[in-house]
């Protein structure tokens, strides 16, 4: 329930020159070297097969500056289009790459032209650029328009890395943000390469070198690669294409330039050896405020991975005894149906090195079900246009159910391509726990046909042993329709999770249901220069039925129609406005262990009622990401269904983001979140939940940084009662009361947790961590005292847990 509101020129055989009242220094020098016979590769004029010169790299510094005698001789792309919010048209801002490579390595030049002012770029740590300047290297080392790894660079050089995927299906705007148009990148991974770069008087320069080391490509002896290169202007909120990509297309890398003719690569032994020791320290209070905190120190814990590259196209990964802590907690969250699973995303090194060969269209590999493993090994690469994924772990007795057995897990990833950009894998997943075991065997594909149209489609069986004995064999399907062009797309699916479906290794939200969406996107592009850039309705229909009652074709449970209008306006503005009409229907699975207070001592049945209209409208604006502050805002009103009590409710939501860089070195991010219900008979307060939450970051150099978090959480439920029919009191297993079965109570739970880092990571694998982390909880008073929600405070909180932990790695790169 989010809304987020997200001429044309032909130029043929002619390079996008920089403004001739603004000339760059080191700009204006090369080209006055430049030879004749330097290729030139103009997008717009469709000059996409590039095949840049060969040369030794002797002499050369990565001190982005492209003074060297290479970079005259080097490959030329020029000539950008625009990409987003419209495509087609000439990029607004001049951008020139050159490209060579050496026997080791392949080498980028970038010099982007700003004719606006001075580019946006602060020292930010590794992946945190989104909100500056940059350029994105698209590379497709398989040429299979299917994946690519993303390099990329901010004016000053620092670096953002990751994957991209495509998953082929309509980019709807949906109540989440404007259409997107391609598949962003999933910045997770880590590869080493280098870059420096500076700014100049009119915009920036920047130098890359990636060393073939940290890339996976083809066997062959000559190598062609895919290649784009992506500009993403911050004082308008463009984003230019090097290749003139169409937004009417379900593959924004099957659009991509080619880089041909790369002989004679020498990645030489890929080795590297990654040896870690962690000390840990942790603290806690048993009963806050009641004295007898513990300390725990052990000894220093030694572990540590190695990733083999066996050949050009595979890579072998192990690890013992790894430390996967993560050295920031997750956000907290707000669940809008208790039903519906939370997903925290992975971030541990080891699973997070080719886990986008895993992905599948129900994920059925969630890594984060491997909660400490002893050892793990990882096979993954591309043979003969097979994508290869295998896992196995040992995982830790605290991830048995019976917390004596090493739970092991398997997992099995195969994935061919067929023609251009169709594909077909399979997935075998499987995790023994003693006598117990969960297994699932998938088959997955999508066809892609007419540029713009996909078919979809997953089946996959379950066969599950409980630790029990009992044995529940069960299907998951899913099957979905996509049409994505410009200005007309839509999605039509239907999937089912069979009620007996488990998936010990996945991550399913909701299981027992089956799902039909249809979508259907419609936008408008406004005129260069109009304020409007794009506008986009989008109507969507949703029904969820219970899996049995689908296939007795009773009625569905929910039914859902949103009506969301979004736009994306000049200088980056966007914003939206959505309408939800709803209905849910009455559970009784969800409230099993209810039962109403007839009198004392006497219970009754707790019998909801049938269905609950809802009617909500949702608000969201976003600023453009300015050079010092970016804000983001997101309201939902009206009237929707309160689980608590199952009745309906005047329902709030407002999230709040601010991200502040008072200088090229700070930044500080906030986010508020709140959520409440107010009963509709009385207007009293059933739950309001807040969570503000701080982090601020100073960047001492590129490779170091301190960051401060805070987050603060409390949680408050009034007593219950039949708000819906009767008004009688609720009994249940109340959280409130340590889940004892008795008359709900009102109260509130707050909490607060802090955690310092230090941090001073050189390369991917090279780290030193030194952290703390304590929380604390208000121990003012029993439940019972509480009728509304207090205020913010601190008075009254005793620290309840912490931990002092100091890591150290280093990458031996053999």
């Amino acid at each position: 329930m989010i809304a987020l509101f997200a001429a044309a020129g032909l130029l043929a055989g002619a390079r996008l020159a920089p403004p001739a009242h603004r000339v760059l220094p080191v700009a204006a020098e090369s080209l006055s070297r430049r030879p004749a016979a330097q290729d030139v590769y103009n997008g717009r004029a469709n000059q996409l097969r590039v095949r840049p010169p060969r040369l030794e790299e002797s002499g050369v510094a990565i001190d982005g500056r492209l003074d060297e005698p290479q970079w005259a001789s080097a490959a030329l792309l020029t000539g950008f289009s625009q990409f987003s919010p419209n495509d087609g048209a000439v990029a607004n801002d001049s951008t020139e790459v050159l490209v060579w490579y050496s026997p080791t390595a392949i080498h980028f030049g970038i010099r982007a032209f700003e004719a606006h002012g001075t580019a946006r770029a602060t020292l930010a740590d590794r992946d945190r650029i989104g909100a500056d300047d940059h350029v994105q290297l698209l590379i497709g080392t398989f040429n299979d328009g299917r994946q690519a790894t993303v390099f990329a660079v901010n004016p000053l050089g620092v670096q953002q890395d990751g994957t991209i995927t495509e998953l082929n299906q309509n980019r709807t705007s949906g109540f989440a943000g404007s259409a997107l148009a391609r598949d962003p990148a999933d910045v997770s991974a880590d590869f080493v390469f280098q870059s420096k770069g500076q700014l100049t008087p009119d915009g920036y320069v920047v130098e890359v070198r990636i060393p073939f080391k940290s890339l996976k490509y083809q066997s062959s002896l000559a190598q062609t690669w895919g290649l784009n290169v992506v500009r993403q202007v911050q004082h308008s909120g463009h984003e230019d294409s090097w290749t003139p990509a169409r937004r009417a297309g379900l593959s924004f890398l099957a659009q991509s330039g080619a880089l041909e003719g790369l002989t004679d690569l020498r990645r030489g032994l890929v080795l590297d050896v990654n040896p870690e020791a962690t000390q840990r320290t942790t603290g806690i209070q048993p009963v806050a405020g009641a004295g007898g905190w513990h300390h725990a120190s052990g000894r220093p814990e030694l572990g540590g991975n190695v990733r083999w590259g066996i050949s050009n196209n595979l890579t072998l990964n192990g690890t013992i005894n790894p430390d996967f802590s993560q050295v920031e907690s997750d956000a907290g969250q707000f669940s809008f149906d208790p039903r519906a699973a939370l997903f925290f995303a992975e971030k541990r090194p080891f699973f997070l090195d080719g886990l986008e060969n895993f992905s599948t269209p129900h994920s059925l590999v969630y890594t984060r079900r491997v909660i400490q493993p002893v050892g793990a090994v990882k096979l993954t690469g591309k043979l003969s246009g097979t994508n290869v994924a295998f896992m196995s772990a040992v995982d830790d007795v605290a991830g048995s159910s019976s917390r004596l057995d090493h739970p092991v897990f398997t997992i099995l990833r195969l994935q061919r391509d067929l023609g251009t950009s169709s594909k077909l894998g399979m997935t075998y997943t499987d995790r023994v726990d003693a006598g117990s075991y969960n297994r699932v065997a998938d088959v997955d594909g999508s066809y892609l046909f007419g540029g713009v149209y996909s078919v979809q489609g997953q089946y996959a069986q379950s066969f599950t042993r409980l630790p029990d004995g009992e044995v529940l064999n069960a299907p998951l399907w899913h099957a979905q329709v996509n049409r994505n062009g410009k200005n007309f797309a839509f999605g039509y699916a239907l999937d089912g999770v069979h009620d007996d479906f488990r998936t010990q290794t996945g991550f399913i939200s909701r299981g027992g249901v089956v799902n039909t969406s249809i979508n259907h996107r419609y936008t408008k592009y406004g005129e260069r220069g109009a304020l409007f850039e794009a506008v986009t309705f989008n109507p969507v229909l949703n029904h969820t039925w219970r899996y049995q009652s689908f296939v007795h074709q009773d009625d569905a449970i929910e039914k859902k129609l949103h009506f969301n209008l979004n736009a994306t306006m000049r200088g980056g503005w966007s914003g939206g406005v959505s309408y939800l009409v709803e209905t849910f229907g009455y559970d009784p699975a969800l409230y099993a262990d209810y039962r109403l207070l007839n009198a004392p001592g006497d219970t009754i049945p707790y019998v909801g009622t049938p269905r609950i209209p809802n009617n909500d409208w949702v608000l969201s604006v976003n600023t453009p990401a300015g050079r010092r502050i970016a804000a983001s805002v997101f309201y939902i009103w009206g009237r929707d269904e309160n689980f608590y009590e199952w009745a309906s409710s005047e329902f709030v939501v407002w999230t709040y983001t601010l991200n502040v860089r008072p200088t090229d070195k700070l930044r500080l991010n906030a986010t508020y979140n709140v959520q409440s219900f107010n009963r509709r008979s009385d207007g009293s307060i059933v739950a309001n939940n807040r969570i503000p939450r701080l982090k601020v970051e100073y960047q001492l150099a590129r490779p170091v940084f301190v960051r401060l978090v805070g987050e603060y959480t409390t949680l408050y439920r009034d007593a219950l009662r039949d708000e819906g029919r009767t008004g009688k009191p609720i009994v249940t297993y109340d959280e409130c009361a340590d889940m004892a079965l008795q008359q709900t109570v009102s109260c509130q739970r707050s909490f607060f947790r802090g955690d310092f880092l230090f941090s001073y990571q050189p390369n991917p694998g090279t780290v030193l961590f030194v952290g703390y982390g304590a929380g604390y909880a208000d121990t003012r008073a029993s439940p019972q005292q509480f009728e509304f929600p207090r205020s913010f405070g601190f008075r009254g909180y005793n620290r309840t847990d912490d931990a002092l932990f100091v890591k150290a790695s280093y990458l031996f790169r053999l």
